[in-house]
């Protein structure tokens, strides 16, 4: 069974620079990286404890092909995501988030 996700406004913020960023690196990439976090976006919604728990309750998936992981916790019938999150990034970052 499938759960809904949403996002945290700063992790919303977080996915939308990365793809432009990419996008400004090189035309389509944008769209690509899009296409694999929306891949594990499903994967997670449709399995979410199927991911490695990293800190306190919150999980971690790598997104294929791009240094990104997305931080995520489950409340009830939702998957409320924390962070999209550059792995070279310092991860107290995101888990001052929790």
């Amino acid at each position: 069974m499938s759960v809904s996700v949403v996002f945290r406004r700063v992790a919303r913020i977080e996915f939308d620079e990365a793809t432009e960023w990419y996008e400004r690196q090189q035309a389509g990439l944008g769209p690509r990286f899009v296409e694999s976090v929306q891949r594990l976006l499903d994967r997670i919604a449709e399995q979410p404890d199927s991911f490695p728990v990293v800190h306190s309750t919150v999980r971690e998936a790598l997104v294929q092909r791009f240094p990104y992981c997305i931080y995520y916790g489950e409340k009830s019938d939702q998957i409320l995501v924390l962070a999209v999150f550059h792995t070279a990034r310092d991860p107290a970052i995101w888990q001052r988030r929790t």
